[in-house]
Order: C-alpha cells, then structure tokens, then sequence
C-alpha cells in the first residue's frame, strides 16, 4: 500500500503571481513598442475600459506606469524573498522584445532586461514561472493584422519564442504559452486574448457586436502556436517544462432540474475543457465539433495543423481560480460576476465587494475534475482577494479579510492533495499591488505588499508590508501547515 499524503509535498512551490502589462510600467521605456494593454484606458467596477487606437493625452492609461516594476525590481524581489517564495511567475512583455510583433531582430534592450530580473530571482533561489504572453500582444500585430485572427501571427510568436527560449534557456525551466487561452470563448476574450480590434464603441466588455467565429478562428491560431512553441521548447532544451494556462470557470447547475445540469455541463466543456483537451491531449474533443456544427462556425485549418496538435501537447496544467457560478436553463435570474465569465448567485455562497462569489471548496471540486480527466501536474498560478485595503493611523494595514480567504483555499487544495490530486505549485495573483486587468484600478488590490497609488494614478508607489505579508511568509516557512 502507498503512503498517503497527508499535507503539501516536500518542494511544493509556494509564490505569488504577476503580468508585465499589469505591474511592469516603463511602457515607452527601453525600446518596447506600444502593447494592448497600453491603449487600455482606466475605469472602475461600475465602468468599463475602453480602447483607444491613438493615445489621447486627456485620457488616463493605467498600464503606462503599473507599479513601476522596471525600475524597482530589485526592491520587489527582495520582499518577494523575504516572504519565502519558492517561485515567481511574471510574464515576457512580447513589445519589450519585439517592438511590432513582426520584427526581424529583437530589442537588446528588451532582453538585457529580462537577463537582469532572471539574475535577481536566482540570487535569491526563487524559480521563475514564465508566461510567454499574457494579454500584451504588440499593439502593431492589432493595427496591422486584427491580431490573432490573422494566421501570420504563428510565425511571429513563434519568432519570438525561440528567441526568448535560447536567451534564458539556463534560468528559466517553467514556461507558460497563453495566459488564459480559453479567454476567447467568450466575448471578453476578443481584445484582450486575441488582440482583435472589436467593433463598436470601443468599450472592452462590450458584447454587442460580438464575432463568435472570429473568435474561434483566433483560438484554432493560438492552439497551432502553443503547440508549436512547445515542440520547440523541447527541442532547445529537453529539461523546460511548458504548460497550458486556464481561466478555470467552475459552474454549478442553479437546482437539481436535468437541464441546468447539463448546461453546466456544456459550459464546463465549452469554457474550460475546449482548450485544455486541445493543449493537453492535442485534438479538438467531440462536444466542440458538435458546438461548431450548431453554431455554424467554420474553423479554417490547414493540411498538418492536427499533427502540429498532436506533437506539440503541454506538460503540465496550470489556471486561475477566484469565484464559481451558477447556471439555470430558465432565465431572469440574479447574476453575479467573476473571473472573465458572469454567472448566476448561488444562495449558498457570499461575494466579494467586487461580487465575485467566494467559493474555496469550488477550488477542491475543480482540482479534482482536472486532475482526474489529465492526469498531469496541475498548479494553480492565480488565486486571491481583490479588496479595498485601509492603511491605519500607525502605518498598519489589517486584510484579515484576504489572509481568510487564502487560508480557506490553501486548506482546501490540501484536501485535493489527499484526495490524490498532484498539485506542485501555488502562485497567488497580486502578490503586490498591481493594476486590475478588467477594471484598469488600483483601488482593487489584491497583493501582499501595498503600493501606494491611487485610481488616477496619484502616488508615491511607496511599497508597505500588509499583515497577510507576514501571514503567507509563516504559510511557506511551515510548507502549508500553519495556517492562522
């Protein structure tokens, strides 16, 4: 008989998570070229982020300075340090290296930059977890060719992902390709996945002129690139290990009625299961095909695309995890949001300020579900609170109220540990302060170090240790065990 697990493995890697268009700033600073994300203006929960093609200098771009990560990262990697972390996921902002997209030669400078932060997170033995893109395509490859709807976006991503992969192929083992690839099997998706200009008002939560099938062609692009990158990956260096990553959306069916059951089902398969049948498994899966019968989308391949599928599958599993929904086949229901997708209140559960539904035991229920349909490694690289944080009269700032909710998700992947789950690593989002990706705020905080900036951008970006700063570093000392 096997020994039973009974907490987290020895080497478990405890870290936090970041993205370059959220955190990084120095948007015009050494080369880099416009992003997406640099054309995105503020909003709030209420608002949403609109695009702007030209900037407009009445207009506020959040994203522009971030945090400032470019010029502090050797302050941010010290703390990071300080905390614990075993590992730190951040993204290659692919402007930085590739100015357009579609470059001949990459930016030195770019990658000067990157050698310096590797250099930083090895002096401190902090594994970097990289995500190769992440909501930061070259603004260019969206003027020039609507981004990843255009087929020639594969060779460009694939230009760079051999430049990035034989420049850090000795200090980078964990690579990630799409930051939440199965964000474009939805509406929100369009832009900010897909890098496609919507049409409209701009409005980046705008569903109202919705392209489902260009939507799916861009995916069917992203899928042949990953795969590809993956395979090239392996060939530059046999010991990268390269995974997919999901924006786990977990449904519920509302009541016990058979119709709520499967359309929970449906959205489980289609929102989720699409994307990492494609990357893990290397094939389109049969309720897919069905769905783009139905819908009357036509995805266009060509000739090797399914054996680029089938030789290019991930080695791992990785996904976000904040909030569940609900479902209902009838409509005229309360809604609720969350993470890229919007669903239905569930009596049971209470939500955040943001309403987003807190849900820890949902983390449990979608381990297992991966874990048992794969049987790969899983982490889980983004999971946290997005609160309003108060800094006291002594300097003091008490999120006990963040330090609840990982405390709640923590024990319940331990629970999927013992379940027989094989969870290797756990990134938290936000593990400083960073500008929301939906909303564009900074009153929206999730980290565990404060930054002092406000929603328009007032600030001295100042950094200050908040309580789960000191929590989450007792967590990592005692690899998951003390938890209060």
């Amino acid at each position: 008989m096997q020994h039973l697990i009974n907490g987290f493995p020895e080497g478990f890697l405890w870290g936090g998570a970041t993205a370059a268009n959220q955190f990084e700033g120095g948007y015009d600073e050494g080369g880099k070229g416009l992003s997406g994300a640099d054309v995105l203006t503020g909003g709030t929960h209420t608002t949403s982020r609109r695009i702007t093609p030209v900037l407009d200098q009445n207009e506020y771009y959040p994203n522009h300075e971030g945090i400032d990560f470019y010029h502090r990262y050797k302050e941010d990697i010290k703390l990071f340090a300080e905390m614990g972390f075993k590992v730190f996921r951040l993204s290659i902002a692919w402007a930085r290296i590739f100015p357009n997209g579609d470059d001949k030669e990459p930016n030195e400078e770019g990658l000067k930059f990157y050698d310096d932060v590797f250099k930083e997170l090895k002096k401190y033995d902090i594994e970097p977890l990289v995500t190769i893109s992440h909501y930061e395509a070259p603004f260019s490859l969206t003027k020039n060719y609507n981004g990843w709807a255009d087929r020639r976006l594969v060779d460009f991503f694939y230009r760079y992902c051999e430049v990035i992969f034989n420049r850090y192929k000795d200090v980078v083992k964990y690579w990630l390709t799409f930051n939440e690839i199965n964000c474009l099997t939805t509406p929100f998706g369009t832009f900010m996945g897909g890098a496609i200009m919507p049409k409209g008002n701009g409005e980046l939560n705008n569903i109202q002129f919705d392209d489902e099938q260009l939507r799916f062609q861009a995916l069917h692009h992203q899928f042949i690139a990953s795969a590809k990158a993956v395979k090239l990956g392996h060939e530059i260096n046999k010991d990268f290990k390269i995974g997919c990553m999901v924006a786990y959306m977990c449904t519920y069916p509302l009541t016990c009625n058979p119709d709520d059951l499967l359309l929970a089902q449906e959205k489980d398969n289609m929102n989720n299961f699409l994307c990492s049948d494609v990357q893990v498994r290397g094939e389109y899966p049969g309720f897919a095909k069905r769905y783009f019968r139905e819908h009357n989308i036509n995805i266009i391949m060509e000739e090797n695309d399914d054996k680029i599928l089938k030789e290019g599958c991930v080695d791992f599993y990785t996904f976000s995890y904040y909030s569940s929904n609900c479902v209902s086949a009838e409509g005229n229901k309360d809604k609720s949001k969350g993470n890229v997708s919007t669903g239905l209140k569930n009596p049971y559960l209470k939500a955040s300020a943001w309403d987003w539904q807190i849900d820890p035991k949902g983390l449990r229920w979608s381990l297992n579900n991966i874990y048992n349909r794969y049987r790969i490694p899983l982490m889980v690289v983004e999971n946290g609170l997005g609160a309003v944080d108060t800094i006291e009269e002594d300097g003091s700032i008490n999120d006990d109220y963040r330090i609840e909710y990982l405390r709640e998700h923590i024990k319940q992947m331990k629970e999927a540990i013992i379940d027989g789950v094989d969870l290797i690593a756990y990134t938290t989002w936000g593990c400083i302060d960073l500008v929301s990706a939906g909303t564009g705020e900074m009153k929206k905080r999730y980290g565990f170090i404060y930054v002092d900036k406000d929603n328009e951008g007032k600030g001295t970006l100042n950094r200050l240790k908040k309580k789960s700063f000191y929590w989450y570093k007792k967590v990592i000392a005692t690899n998951g065990e003390e938890l209060d």
